[in-house]
């Protein structure tokens, strides 16, 4: 954009609803400033990718936490599709992923017979 490079975090195309939508991750607590960064993303996508037949681009900001008036009073006057959600992180897998994802032992054997085959 402009001389500058920008990086947003996830950009995903909805099939059924026929529009972007873009994630960014927060690692903090909701700042307003992050809402006009959000903002900035949704137009750049929606004037450089956005086609004929495409609804208008999503965002959501995902952050560590949020205080929900001022999340209210960063968008008021932002008009365009944008949400606010805190995340959770999690320690432990769910009961019925575990069986389907290798354990760490196996990561590790399969790294370690790779560097050997070569």
């Amino acid at each position: 954009m402009g001389e500058r490079d920008f990086f947003l975090d996830l950009l995903f195309y909805h099939a059924r609803l026929h529009c972007y939508i873009i994630v960014e991750l927060k690692t903090v607590d909701f700042e307003p400033e992050h809402a006009g960064k959000l903002n900035f993303y949704i137009k750049a996508v929606d004037e450089q990718l956005r086609q004929q037949g495409d609804q208008p681009t999503i965002g959501l900001l995902l952050c560590k936490s949020h205080d929900r008036l001022v999340a209210e009073y960063a968008l008021s006057d932002i008009h365009k599709p944008i949400g606010v959600s805190e995340y959770q992180i999690t320690q432990s897998l769910p009961e019925e992923l575990k069986s389907s994802l290798p354990t760490v032992e196996e990561i590790e054997a399969e790294l370690s017979n790779e560097g050997s085959n070569e």
